[in-house]
């Protein structure tokens, strides 16, 4: 290839990249604020988190559409192409953690109607503060292009699991001990089980790292914790 377009390629590469990491600064911050809203029972924190959403999906959309594009115009092999097939697979992620920031956020205006056990929401918060670190770190991992903090991201994913086996545990004995709690609590079980995915998703991101680094893929069986908590649905309105 001439210089002009190997100086055109890498700007394309770059392009890819810096969608990759708007849409990781807007998935963290959704994140937060939708732990946030949930935690103050601030229903315009809440709304905002969800209007933000829009503006992830549209992103992910352009990496998909513009990495179709190049892997079109350029025919790259090797490792030129996993960074294109990396950016499209970590794009889908971190729109699928919005949707699940977005899903919190929703259910913290339907409980700040019916505040009931504001301590309820402590393990809520441990469970974020984990996640929150496993999705920075595996963003970090992908700007770094680093295996090795990728990898530890995957291990970790566990520990979130595991506490979310707690949470499920203090919410059923919350909800045993007075039914007045059922509704309350079990917007709180599908939060926690939300949170969780978003563990799921930066595992996800986590193995791309590695592939996008080594070429390798990671063992199909991941470390998990128990899942006590079925499917949550989404929801609407």
């Amino acid at each position: 290839m001439t210089d002009h377009i190997v100086k055109a390629y890498d700007t394309e590469l770059e392009g890819l990249g810096q969608k990759i990491a708007e849409m990781g600064g807007i998935a963290e911050k959704m994140l937060s604020d939708a732990m946030d809203a949930l935690s103050d029972f601030d229903i315009k924190l809440a709304q905002s988190t969800i209007n933000s959403d829009p503006r992830l999906d549209f992103l992910q959309r352009e990496i998909e559409e513009q990495a179709i594009l190049t892997i079109a115009r350029r025919q790259p092999l090797a490792v030129d192409l996993r960074e294109i097939i990396a950016t499209i697979r970590i794009s889908n992620d971190l729109e699928r953690v919005g949707d699940l920031a977005k899903n919190i956020a929703k259910r913290a205006i339907r409980v700040a109607a019916d505040v009931r056990i504001p301590r309820a929401i402590v393990g809520l918060k441990s469970m974020h503060d984990l996640a929150a670190i496993l999705l920075k770190d595996v963003l970090d991992a992908y700007s770094q292009r680093d295996a090795e903090r990728a990898r530890e991201v995957w291990v970790y994913d566990a520990d979130l699991d595991s506490l979310e086996d707690s949470v499920f545990r203090d919410l059923l004995t919350f909800m045993m001990e007075d039914p007045r709690n059922i509704s309350f609590c079990a917007h709180l079980l599908f939060c926690s089980k939300n949170i969780e995915r978003i563990g799921d998703h930066a595992t996800n991101i986590a193995e791309t790292v590695v592939y996008l680094v080594s070429g390798e893929t990671m063992p199909t069986d991941r470390p998990k914790g128990r899942g006590l908590l079925s499917e949550s649905p989404p929801v609407t309105g």
